[in-house]
């Protein structure tokens, strides 16, 4: 069992953003804290392998991404889920901290 605090973890580089701790990383999936400043967009992506991911808004807004341009509004507390192979990416609105999950991790 373990207890992390993530409000120790709210911490922005101007235009940037901070990859700034894996949280977990196991044999079954991986937890990686995000923090976007406003503006800066985590840009659209995709892995060749088989699994699945979530982005978890923990604060901010923005904007989940996906291919051919797609845009879904992303504000604290809303989740996305795909396959691991669908482009993703995140564009913050205001600074923004999000949790991504990687199962199986890559």
């Amino acid at each position: 069992m373990k207890k992390m605090s993530l409000n120790e973890t709210r911490e922005f580089t101007e235009n940037g953003m901070k990859r700034f701790f894996l949280v977990e990383d196991s044999p079954h999936f991986k937890i990686i804290n995000f923090n976007l400043s406003a503006g800066h967009t985590f840009p659209v992506h995709s892995h060749d392998l088989d699994g699945e991911l979530s982005i978890l808004v923990i604060e901010g807004e923005g904007y989940f991404l996906g291919k051919d341009d797609a845009e879904l509004p992303a504000k604290t507390g809303d989740i996305f889920i795909s396959e691991i192979r669908e482009p993703h990416g995140v564009r913050a609105e205001s600074d923004m901290r999000i949790l991504v999950t990687i199962a199986p991790p890559i």
